[in-house]
C-alpha cells in the first residue's frame, strides 16, 4: 500500500503560479500511475491530470491544458503539479491519487481507477 500527502496549496492572484507536491510513502512507488483531481465546493471531484507508471505519458483535462504540467521524481517518491496562469475557476481542493498497475504507459482518467488518495490541499485563486 501507499500513503499520499499533498502540499503546496495556498492563496494566489489570478495569473499567478503554484506548484503542488504529492509525497508518497510505502513500497514500489514506481509501480503506480499517478493522478491529480480537484473538487470545488458543492461540485463533484473532477480529473485534471495523470502520468503513467513509466512517466512517459501524460494526459490533461481540457480546462487545464497548456497551463498545468504533471511530473514525477521517482528518487524523491514525489509527483508534482505545476500550475501556471491560474484562474478563479481553478479554486478547489486538489487531491493526489495513485493506481497500482502493471502497464508502463497506460493512463487513467476516472476516479474509480485509483485505489489510494491523499487528503487534499486547498488552492484559492483570487481575481
Amino acid at each position: 500500500q501507499v500513503q499520499l500527502v499533498e502540499s503546496g496549496g495556498g492563496l494566489v492572484q489570478a495569473g499567478g503560479s503554484l506548484r503542488l507536491s504529492c509525497a508518497a510513502s510505502g513500497r514500489t512507488f514506481s509501480s503506480y500511475a499517478m493522478g491529480w483531481f480537484r473538487q470545488a465546493p458543492g461540485k463533484e471531484r473532477n480529473f485534471i491530470a495523470t502520468i503513467s507508471r513509466s512517466g512517459g505519458n501524460t494526459y490533461y483535462a481540457d480546462s487545464v491544458k497548456g497551463r498545468f504540467t504533471i511530473s514525477g521524481d521517482n528518487a524523491k517518491n514525489t509527483v508534482y503539479l505545476q500550475m501556471n496562469n491560474l484562474k478563479p475557476e481553478d479554486t478547489a481542493v486538489y487531491y493526489c491519487a495513485a493506481k497500482q498497475t502493471q502497464y508502463r504507459d497506460r493512463r487513467y482518467l476516472r476516479n474509480s481507477d485509483y485505489e489510494y488518495w491523499g487528503q487534499g490541499t486547498q488552492v484559492t485563486v483570487s481575481s
